[in-house]
């Protein structure tokens, strides 16, 4: 087996595997992420009343939030949706607007990230699927995207679910509910993966302090929220399911600092190449070689698992039980055989054994 070269934010190329040099772009200043956990004004563009769809519920689960702040529909065909008066457009809307959440068809955002521009929106969720993972069309539409808000704003997917701040109450995404206040901070690059979380989450009474849908990461990655949620008291650990690690030299540097206060734990899907093209198809993004990651991950202090159900049960412990200072654990058992298996998983996991000291 060749060696792994010991790595470093420094180090990686821009085509690190798994990297995307679209990323590069927007490197640079730019706007803070405030604006995404904590707007005062929200247009969701493509708000209608039409049960079941993505407009209806993202309305829905704006106005019914506590967060505090003023939702504002956008449609040019309608008055009014669920009551609240509507504007054909965001330009229309009498007050300057935070965050724009877009759930309409892709040939059509473009359009609306340049009023956005414009008129100095300093965020936008795009909600929208139908960009570079559906092939050269939808990829010249995401290209025209970014060179848009290139350095002027910041965006959150495309082709995501949305973003919630459980301790304010915001939550702009299409999923049944809100996640319960806590403190780890979730973040997936799979719509689908949040909202079977969430449901666990209602099931094991977990709670989180940022639930964010990544979706094909345009501009907003891995590294912009863990340096975010790296300098968030409410958030103690970080859970991640990755398909593609995006800007490379970002997300280390980022992992790197935040690992030393916070523990962050990844699944990384697309380990085999049947993945690997799976994802393609997914998120439109590249994964990369599994042992350049492994390698990676573990220079920048990143812990991997392997199984959802182990990402699961991590944040299940991250969620109820304090932070270990150390690898030194005692086991208690009522049973010999069940101590002697817990014993070998300690051991074999990088633990070590301690007894207790004798009672004076």
């Amino acid at each position: 087996m060749s060696q792994i070269k010991p790595l470093n934010s420094e180090s990686l190329p821009s085509s690190f595997p798994g990297g995307d040099p679209a990323h590069d772009v927007f490197r640079g200043d730019k706007g803070s992420l405030d604006v995404f956990f904590q707007p005062k004004s929200v247009a969701v563009v493509g708000a209608t009343e039409h049960a079941g769809t993505v407009g209806r519920t993202l309305l829905w689960n704006l106005i019914s939030s506590s967060f505090g702040g003023t939702v504002y529909p956008v449609n040019p065909k309608r008055p009014s949706v669920l009551g609240i008066k509507a504007y054909p457009r965001i330009s229309d809307i009498p007050e300057a607007v935070d965050l724009a959440v877009i759930a309409t068809p892709a040939a059509s955002v473009p359009d609306i990230i340049s009023e956005c521009v414009s008129l100095g929106v300093p965020g936008a969720i795009i909600i929208s699927a139908g960009f570079k993972e559906n092939g050269a069309e939808g990829a010249a539409l995401e290209k025209r995207v970014r060179e848009l808000a290139q350095g002027k704003m910041r965006i959150l997917g495309p082709n995501c679910l949305g973003f919630m701040c459980p301790p304010s109450g915001f939550n702009a995404t299409f999923a049944k509910g809100i996640a319960a206040k806590g403190n780890v901070g979730f973040l997936s690059q799979s719509g689908a993966l949040c909202t079977a979380v969430l449901d666990w989450s209602f099931k094991e009474k977990i709670g989180f302090s940022a639930f964010v849908s990544l979706g094909s990461m345009l501009d907003i990655g891995w590294g912009d929220l863990i340096d975010y949620l790296g300098n968030d008291p409410k958030t103690e650990s970080i859970v991640i399911y990755m398909e593609s690690v995006g800007d490379a030299r970002s997300f280390m540097s980022a992992a790197r600092e935040v690992s030393l206060s916070k523990p962050i734990i990844v699944i990384k899907a697309g380990r085999t190449e049947a993945a690997a093209k799976a994802a393609v198809s997914h998120t439109g993004s590249l994964v990369g070689r599994d042992d350049v990651l492994d390698a990676a991950f573990e220079r920048c202090g990143v812990i991997r698992v392997d199984a959802i159900s182990d990402l699961f049960q991590m944040a299940d412990v991250l969620a109820k039980q304090p932070r270990p200072k150390g690898p030194r654990l005692t086991i208690v058992t009522n049973a010999g055989g069940p101590g002697v298996l817990a014993a070998d998983a300690l051991i074999e996991n990088g633990g070590s054994w301690r007894t207790l000291a004798p009672r004076p």
